[in-house]
């Protein structure tokens, strides 16, 4: 009888211990390697961005990405990262998988639909001048970035935006490796233009009008980056050009005519060529000598600040020259 009151004492007490064991185990499974709790939810990751209206953390590699901007949907597009909305009026036609319904619209690019924002719940949304008076609205539903090019430096703009995207969804190998490639073409043109006298005009051509555009203008780089001389360096820099005649081509005579068509790239009307080449501007060394270069309005107009727009620009000018 003895032995057995023994022999149940031991028994208890090992169940005792195991139980002990058993809670030290749980505590112990439950705390990471720092000694914190498992259960508090790993902290995010972030982007710190710095841009013009502000500073703001933006997730690293976020799921649901909205774009307001066709430069940056180009540059995404060519680095494979997948967005969840944007404004489907007027996607550019070479971008036209985005006007599908797997991608949530949220109307155009002066009017967004912030109701189907709202719902969409984004974790990021980039912005650029055409939203720009509206940046509150966007920073009130989701970390928003602009995104804007300085067209003044527009290489050092276009860069940064590009290395932006490379640092938020963990690309910067590819993103630098495309950059050298256009800046090796670019110094290309830039040989070639160095020694030549040939002096350009750029024009937006739109229902019948044209404006000018000249250095550090929005359509500058064309003298700025890839070296073109000027027909005249003393065009107003606006974001609509300086309203100009033809007789004004004329007089300026350029050795080569870039024309931006926003009629073509916008869908509206025929091709810019049926009023351009007119009696007066067949008169000037470019239609004279075939230099009237027609520039796609989709890349210089629509979108332009992309990986993509900026690699095809940079082969307009390489086929103009």
């Amino acid at each position: 009888m003895k032995k057995f009151s023994i022999t149940l004492l031991l028994a208890a007490l090992m169940l005792v211990l195991a139980a002990c064991g058993s809670k030290s185990d749980d505590k112990s499974s439950s705390k990471d390697t720092n000694g914190s709790s498992s259960s508090e939810p790993a902290q995010e990751e972030t982007v710190s961005v710095k841009h013009e209206y502000g500073d703001v953390e933006v997730p690293k590699n976020p799921e649901k990405v909205v774009v307001f901007d066709f430069g940056t949907l180009d540059t995404l597009d060519d680095l494979g990262v997948e967005v969840a909305g944007l404004p489907r009026a007027n996607v550019p036609g070479y971008l036209s998988k985005y006007d599908d319904d797997k991608y949530t619209n949220l109307g155009s690019l002066k009017e967004p639909d912030f109701e189907a924002l709202h719902a969409l719940k984004p974790d990021v949304i980039f912005i650029s001048g055409r939203q720009a008076d509206m940046y509150d609205q966007f920073a009130e539903i989701a970390p928003t970035v602009y995104v804007g090019l300085d067209t003044a430096n527009y290489m050092e703009s276009f860069k940064h935006n590009a290395e932006l995207m490379g640092q938020i969804f963990d690309m910067e190998d590819e993103v630098k490796a495309e950059l050298e490639d256009i800046d090796k073409r670019i110094d290309a043109i830039k040989e070639k233009t160095t020694s030549m006298d040939s002096k350009g005009l750029i024009v937006l051509a739109t229902e019948g009008k044209v404006s000018a555009y000249g250095p550090s203008s929005r359509f500058g780089l064309i003298h700025d980056v890839f070296g073109v001389k000027p027909a005249d360096d003393k065009i107003e820099v606006s974001t609509h050009g300086q309203n100009i005649t033809f007789e004004y081509v004329l007089e300026k005579n350029p050795d080569i005519l870039y024309v931006v068509d926003r009629d073509a790239a916008v869908g509206n009307g025929a091709s810019a060529k049926d009023f351009i080449e007119n009696d007066l501007v067949k008169k000037t060394k470019a239609y004279e000598n075939g230099k009237i270069v027609y520039l796609n309005g989709e890349y210089w107009y629509l979108s332009g600040g992309g990986l993509i727009s900026m690699k095809e620009m940079v082969s307009e000018i390489e086929a103009g020259l």
